[in-house]
């Protein structure tokens, strides 16, 4: 395997993360965008100023001002229309982006496989995904163009006070610094506390999820009020959290304020001494009076706007950290996808060694064929689901898997493996669209006859389950496992079938029909591989693979 690509370190420090415009390609149409209408922004600003001014002074004169009026509330609409163009690019581009950066993360995590999602905490990812993503409204729709418009607007506005009046010029230039020198004291202050306040959400998410899933074995043992403890420790560590960072938000947005109100007063004082000494006509006092605040608006905003925006900046690290992962993981033999079509022909697993931590599998290998049972036994703990897993591409392995002659990694195991672990793996809807996940065009008879097959034909169809497959029992919820794997078989998707205990919950005349259903299945030109403890299964099995225990290394 090459070696992998060598990825930048996190640009923490940096207002916009270079990956953005790597993995959102909309971003870059939006600086475009937003960065034509800063500068447009800008030519209406000093205009504003300039017939304001210019309405002012006549005004004092006794002249006519009726036509320059016209032209201010023209201006002035025109600032508005550009306001709320700005406004609308941004809100498109951050849907666009979010889209965008949602769709590469579920591709990164498809390309890291389901090995990787195993190590994974899902509910953090899950948080990452949705929330975290969405706070890119307030990234796209207020920090970036105040950013953009600081950059363009900042040094056409100090450059057009310096021609109008130097002196004022010059205190813009040496005080406006101070501004930014504060924005990065305190925005070390704010990443720091958003930061945490990030982390402490996934935690509690990740907390949330797990409670939930082992809640019916925290009853049993007397722990769920312990666990709902824990939730409302780490629920009140988030809340003392959010109160930081709004305590952060406040200050700093007082300590910029106050800081760009004395500056501003600074060049208002000096203007005023030159207007009663006669030095400094009134028109040019005037207009770079209006200026003054502009000049340090577009600064101070960007300090404000970077509390806004802090939550969706940590969300977009976490998902670049993904995507970087999935392009160093991808060897640059599998740069085409995986074929989509079924394979056929005899399973071929030569030396397979599936490591899990630290316990070291033993190897297998065994020689499937069409139309045939394998039984793969064991003691516990010697690998046989994790077998099973190397099979799906949830687990690593050492060796060569084929099947018709052919590397199975260059198939997508939807292809050709149908599995039903011990973990149904239900979702929330009814048992027929957990039967037909992923069929774009569910067969109801098929369903029915699946059903059937795994022995669980008192089941509606139309039963709609509650989260995690919720309504049913054990035994119930595995025969809906199987039967899913059954109905793929039907529909060619499954040239083998894996089934991980299937019987585990079975009374002993379930099993039986069920061992009749798999061997028909067998029958029919199916590759099966069961795992199963029960000695009942070798009735119906053409070969047994015995596994020895796994080992630890020294």
């Amino acid at each position: 395997m090459p070696e992998p690509e060598k990825q930048p370190a996190p640009t923490r420090g940096r207002p916009v993360d270079p990956r953005l415009l790597r993995y959102a390609a909309a971003s870059r149409l939006f600086f475009v965008a937003i960065g034509a209408i800063g500068f447009a922004q800008t030519l209406v600003i000093v205009a504003f100023a300039w017939l304001l001014t210019q309405v002012i002074v006549g005004a004092i004169a006794g002249d006519d001002v009726g036509a320059l009026l016209g032209w201010l509330a023209g201006v002035a609409a025109l600032r508005a229309l550009l306001l709320w163009a700005r406004e609308v690019v941004s809100a498109r581009a951050a849907a666009r982006v979010e889209l965008q950066l949602r769709g590469h993360l579920l591709a990164a995590v498809s390309r890291l496989g389901a090995g990787w999602l195993g190590t994974a905490n899902t509910a953090r990812l899950a948080v990452t995904a949705g929330r975290g993503l969405d706070a890119l409204d307030a990234y796209f729709g207020r920090y970036l163009p105040q950013l953009v418009q600081t950059v363009i607007a900042t040094p056409i506005l100090i450059a057009v006070m310096w021609w109008q009046d130097w002196i004022s010029g010059l205190i813009v230039v040496l005080t406006l610094p101070l501004i930014p020198l504060f924005m990065v004291l305190i925005g070390l202050a704010t990443r720091a506390v958003q930061q945490k306040q990030w982390a402490t959400l996934q935690t509690l998410a990740a907390r949330f999820a797990d409670t939930v899933q082992g809640l019916s074995t925290l009853t049993v043992f007397g722990r769920q009020h312990r666990a709902a403890t824990s939730i409302e420790r780490v629920t009140g560590t988030y809340r003392t959290e959010t109160m930081r960072v709004l305590r952060v938000s406040f200050l700093s947005g007082f300590a910029l304020e106050f800081m760009a109100s004395v500056a501003v007063a600074i060049v208002a004082v000096t203007i005023g001494f030159r207007l009663i000494d006669g030095s400094l006509a009134l028109s040019v006092g005037l207009f770079v009076l209006l200026l003054a605040p502009e000049a340090y608006l577009p600064i101070r905003q960007v300090g404000v706007q970077f509390h806004a925006a802090a939550e969706g900046v940590a969300a977009t690290e976490d998902v670049f950290a993904v995507l970087d992962a999935a392009r160093t993981a991808t060897p640059a033999s599998m740069t085409t996808e995986p074929a989509t079509t079924p394979a056929h022909g005899p399973l071929l697993l030569d030396g397979v060694r599936v490591r899990r931590g630290d316990r070291v599998l033993p190897r297998v290998s065994l020689r499937a064929t069409p139309g045939t049972v394998t039984l793969i036994d064991g003691p516990s703990g010697a690998g046989k689901s994790s077998l099973l897993a190397a099979l799906r591409g949830a687990a690593e392995f050492d060796g060569a898997i084929t099947l018709g002659g052919a590397d199975a990694a260059t198939h997508t195991p939807s292809a050709w493996f149908a599995w039903a672990g011990q973990n149904p793996g239900l979702t929330a809807g009814t048992i027929a669209e957990n039967i037909t996940l992923g069929d774009p065009a569910p067969d109801a008879d098929l369903v029915a006859r699946s059903l059937h097959q795994a022995c669980a034909s008192a089941l509606d169809p139309a039963r709609t389950l509650g989260v995690q497959g919720s309504g049913l029992s054990g035994g119930q919820a595995q025969r809906v496992s199987v039967a899913r794997a059954f109905y793929r078989r039907a529909r060619g998707w499954g040239t083998v079938v894996a089934l991980d205990e299937p019987s585990a919950a079975l009374d002993e005349r379930t099993e039986a029909a069920l061992w009749a259903s798999i061997r028909d299945v067998a029958d029919r030109g199916a590759i099966v591989l069961v795992v199963s403890h029960r000695t009942s299964a070798r009735s119906i099995a053409d070969q047994v693979i015995t596994l020895a225990a796994a080992t630890v290394p020294a």
